[in-house]
């Protein structure tokens, strides 16, 4: 089974959850790059090269005819792709989501007023010749105001990651959905923030075989906050008979 890890995060946040279940799976868990032990990309990354690069590791490294897949957040984005990927879904078993990301989120009036108070501060620079604008556009960026104005994962990142985190969470799935075949297995916390239950049931909803099951009293890392009931939710469906 591979582990893949949300944004912001490592391979490491998962160990846990795999030494659990190493006694039904022989679980592989890589470093996105720019996390944990791996480092930055050179350029900035898509969601498009983050899934070349799990295929390439999947085909290269573990070679099984069909892998289980267990995501958390980010990951999810990843995850989104490869099912839709008609030429490699076939290397895919069962899926097991947890708070997973990709679909196009419910705004609050606070994320708008900020969006579009974004938009007017740029408008000035948008105007100048093409030096004189990216030096604005640069100093604005840097200003406690801009960055007041950002989301905190935005606040944490520079250059080449920046780049990425925008390329790819502006990046929406919803429509792949529609798409996926796969039986997945979807294990939300009922008190997640990052992902809120909301999409945890548009993505039940949108997938052909999607069932959802909540836990109580655990937030966006499920698996750490209630591990018990998600080892045992994991283990009753990678080895139903058991």
């Amino acid at each position: 089974m591979l582990m893949l890890h949300g944004w912001g995060s490592s391979s490491a946040v998962m160990q846990t959850l795999a030494n659990r279940l190493s006694d039904i799976r022989t679980c592989y868990l890589i470093d996105f790059p720019g996390f944990g032990n791996s480092p930055e990309p050179n350029s900035a990354w898509d969601l498009d090269r983050f899934a070349e690069m799990v295929k390439s590791f999947v085909q290269s490294k573990i070679g099984e005819n069909s892998i289980d897949i267990l995501v958390h957040s980010f990951g999810n984005r990843v995850l989104l792709k490869l099912l839709a990927d008609q030429e490699f879904n076939h290397w895919i078993g069962k899926v097991i989501i947890t708070g997973g990301a990709g679909l196009k989120p419910t705004r609050s009036f606070s994320f708008y007023l900020k969006k579009y108070t974004a938009k007017c501060l740029k408008a000035p620079f948008m105007i100048l010749p093409g030096s004189l604008r990216d030096k604005g556009l640069a100093s604005l960026r840097n200003s406690k105001l801009w960055k007041m104005l950002a989301s905190s994962d935005y606040r944490k990142l520079s250059g080449i990651m920046r780049e990425t985190f925008v390329k790819t969470v502006t990046e929406y799935q919803d429509d792949l959905l529609s798409k996926i075949e796969h039986e997945a297995l979807l294990i939300w916390g009922e008190n997640d923030t990052a992902t809120p239950m909301d999409q945890a049931k548009r993505m039940e909803e949108g997938l052909k075989n999607g069932v959802l099951v909540r836990i109580k009293d655990a937030g966006h890392y499920a698996f750490i906050d209630q591990p018990g009931q998600f080892v045992s939710i994991c283990r009753a469906y990678l080895e139903p008979d058991q």
